[in-house]
């Protein structure tokens, strides 16, 4: 952006974080996986009051957005943009739980040059919503005079600039009881060059925000409310179009609950008539509950919009530990409605999965992904530790309760067992978490996958990439498949200041060996899964594969399959039944008002 009249420059760089593997080194890729919906978001907002001159007429507003998950940050060189432009500030947005160690070293190198830092995203807001800030991390950030940021940027960045302009941060931006609306707010956005980043130059944007559930182990409720606030289809559009014009059509509609949002069918409608009426070509994937289907026209409408993939929060399949999390949304009698309504669309599923529910055993979870893999049709699944996240109620009740947990932030990524289980010693859980994956990505059923996707008419060639994908990212790269991405990136001066610096002449030649091989494994996986579906590709009686999992569902499911074959899936039947003929006879039928109605 060129300077104002007078050459006066504000420089504002946005950093969105990654956070430290086992080794202690910043994971980071040349093409990393998941887009940055907080940078775009607080970009698109600084964007729009750089525009507006709000620091006046006289000063330009410099902007430089950096993800680390796919750009090496060196704080060194971010304190020299703002020290040549005379004035400006970091911040690090969209900051969660396992990225705080990383944030705060990033922002203690600034800090000691004198830089003003600002930090927010999940861990602070839940921090201060939940349990009134009482954090160490939020204590440590304020002592070095980083200034904290809780809430949301729509209609609340310009006071920090203005503030920050001034050389007059305040220590904390406490918005958490003041959320605002987002219809017709500055739309996320980043540039092309940022967005090719990442693999498959995937962007994103939130359509809405907020979900009316009450999951105990969720902290966007907390964080982002349970009321919904959500964009105009005119916001989708102009986000869309943006977009295109930059060559960028595939896109990840990152709310939690898309379903959920209220307007889910005019959005879809209009991205309907953008791609049969003007026949622009893009692609979506959303994420969305297990009682979508239910919706009338949702699954075949989300087709016609061009979604390709979409994410459910499955979670798990015994109803006490649903009724645990307070996940009662969650009916498992309609799992394979669900799966199958996605599967008749050609859409692959991914399914999230939450392992160490107070009622889960070793035994009972490698039984449970058993049933699943011959029982649920669904592609992907993928494995979660139950996790304390701060900002959750689950991280509330104990930290109240003063039981201890973890207390490294850098393991909150629900790849590391951060509390002890009721059950299971942490040897165990761990055992079961490890099984869980290499259980159900075994040769044998990611052919049963395929088979079911090619014989369904979805996408089998990207099926057999994300097989491949989700394996070799736990089998290969020892990271969570959302945290994967293409050709790991490894600098020896960015290790986590709690481990010491490899020297030159050791560091360099494992690092080259360790790619080498990871590269090699790379191909030769993906190469035998690619062989197995040509395999199923040619042959021509793939159309007329079927198994249990692909059978329509019927109302003895509940008497012949395995996975209501337990007391707590028989209790469970009998009260759905018992509130089936409740509604029948309309006995209680306000009480028993189906869930997915809009709320």
């Amino acid at each position: 952006m060129p300077d104002g009249p007078h050459g006066r420059r504000f420089c504002l760089v946005l950093v969105k974080p990654s956070h430290y593997d086992d080794e202690g080194y910043v994971i980071q890729w040349l093409r990393s996986a998941i887009p940055s919906n907080s940078l775009a978001a607080v970009y698109g907002i600084a964007k729009d009051l750089a525009e507006q001159k709000i620091l006046g007429d006289d000063v330009a507003i410099d902007i430089h957005p950096f993800d680390e998950t796919n750009t090496r940050i060196r704080p060194e060189q971010l304190a020299r943009l703002i020290e040549r432009a005379g004035a400006g500030m970091v911040m690090l947005v969209g900051v969660q739980t396992n990225q705080v160690p990383r944030a705060l070293a990033i922002a203690r190198q600034l800090r000691a040059r004198g830089i003003q830092v600002g930090i927010g995203g999940f861990h602070m807001s839940g921090v201060i919503s939940m349990i009134g800030g009482d954090d160490a991390a939020l204590r440590e950030a304020q002592a070095m005079g980083v200034s904290i940021f809780a809430g949301e940027a729509e209609g609340r960045l310009d006071e920090v600039l203005r503030d920050a302009h001034a050389g007059a941060l305040k220590p904390l931006y406490n918005f958490m009881n003041d959320l605002p609306g987002i219809e017709g707010a500055p739309v996320p956005m980043l540039s092309a060059v940022r967005v090719r980043r990442t693999a498959g130059a995937v962007t994103s944007f939130d359509a809405g925000r907020g979900c009316p559930y009450q999951c105990s182990f969720c902290t966007i409720i907390n964080v982002q409310g349970r009321k919904s606030r959500r964009r105009s289809p005119d916001d989708i559009e102009e986000i869309v179009r943006k977009n295109l014009a930059q060559g960028l059509r595939r896109f990840f509609i990152t709310d939690d609950n898309f379903a959920r949002n209220k307007d889910w069918e005019a959005i879809l409608d209009r991205l309907i008539m953008l791609r049969e009426g003007e026949g622009l070509q893009f692609s979506i994937i959303i994420q969305v509950d297990t009682l979508c289907h239910k919706l009338p026209n949702f699954v075949s409408k989300s087709k016609r919009a061009g979604v390709r993939r979409v994410f459910i929060g499955l979670e798990n399949v015994n109803p006490a530990n649903l009724m645990a999390a307070k996940k009662k949304q969650n009916k498992i009698t309609e799992y394979r409605k669900m799966l199958l309504a996605w599967k008749q669309a050609g859409v692959i599923t991914y399914a999230g999965y939450i392992l160490g529910f107070p009622s889960d055993t070793r035994e009972s979870i490698l039984h449970d992904v058993e049933v699943i893999k011959r029982e649920l049709p669904v592609d992907l699944l993928e494995f979660f530790y139950l996790t304390p996240l701060p900002g959750s109620e689950d991280h509330q009740k104990l930290f109240r309760a003063g039981i201890p947990v973890d207390d490294d932030l850098n393991k909150y990524d629900l790849f590391h067992i951060t509390a002890d289980h009721p059950k299971m010693s942490r040897v165990e859980w761990r055992q079961a978490y490890e099984l869980a994956w290499k259980n159900y990505y075994t040769p044998a059923h990611m052919e049963t996958v395929l088979r079911r996707a090619v014989a369904t008419r979805a996408s089998g060639g990207n099926t057999a990439f994300l097989l491949t994908w989700f394996t070799g990212c736990i089998q290969i790269e020892n990271v969570h498949p959302l945290e994967g991405g293409f050709f790991r990136l490894k600098y020896r001066r960015d290790r986590r200041s709690t481990l010491p610096m490899e020297p030159v002449w050791s560091f360099y030649p494992r690092y080259i060996a360790e790619s080498f091989a990871k590269q090699f494994r790379w191909i030769s996986l993906y190469a035998g899964v690619r062989k197995l579906y040509v395999r199923i590709k040619k042959d021509p009686k793939r159309f007329d594969y079927t198994d249990v999992a692909l059978t329509e569902p019927t109302d003895d499911d509940v008497d012949t399959l395995e996975m209501f074959n337990s007391l707590d899936a028989h209790a469970y039947v009998d009260q759905e039944r018992r509130l089936g003929a409740a509604r029948a006879t309309g006995v209680g039928a306000a009480a028993s008002k189906p869930t997915v109605a809009a709320e």
